[in-house]
């Protein structure tokens, strides 16, 4: 059964215009640090789908979709010292991070704002809209993700890989 995910990252970090940009539109998400996040990427599997969100930016807000088209692996990043993610408690034999591969779906012609979606009906159990939840990586039900879709215009809706 296919999942729903919603994947967070800061467009001045990485955007999804650096997803389109990237080599076959596909990248790692590497860099959660955060175990109930790290646990939600190793349930991940391939096909499953993802809203792209832009966090701390103006406003923030659901930019597209993604798809997982690699399931979880371990984060080399965390073995390696001179990057940011650096995390000398794990090791490849004993991987503490792990991350999956993503691939660019779709585009939003125009961001789906938090403040937008706090005031849809149906999504007042959604994860992202829970207060104090600050997850880079967390679960959409089935019933969010469609009621989501409603609101993105119908030429970006009418692809079947939205489901």
């Amino acid at each position: 059964m296919e999942q729903y995910w919603l994947l967070k990252s800061e467009p001045t970090t990485f955007s999804i215009d650096d997803l389109i940009k990237a080599p076959r539109q596909t990248t790692c998400w590497e860099g959660v640090r955060n175990y109930q996040a790290r646990n939600f990427l190793k349930s991940m599997k391939v096909g499953d789908l993802g809203f792209f969100y832009h966090s701390n930016a103006d406003p923030p807000g659901i930019v597209g979709i993604i798809e997982v088209v690699k399931a979880a692996y371990p984060d080399s990043f965390a073995f390696d010292p001179k990057s940011r993610y650096f995390d000398p408690r794990s090791a490849p034999d004993s991987p503490r991070w792990f991350l999956v591969d993503v691939r660019f779906v779709k585009k939003f012609p125009q961001a789906l704002p938090l403040d937008q979606l706090r005031a849809l009906k149906g999504l007042e159990k959604m994860e992202l809209l829970r207060k104090g939840s600050r997850l880079s990586v967390q679960p959409v039900r089935p019933e969010e993700w469609q009621r989501v879709l409603e609101f993105v215009p119908e030429k970006t809706r009418s692809s079947s890989t939205l489901k």
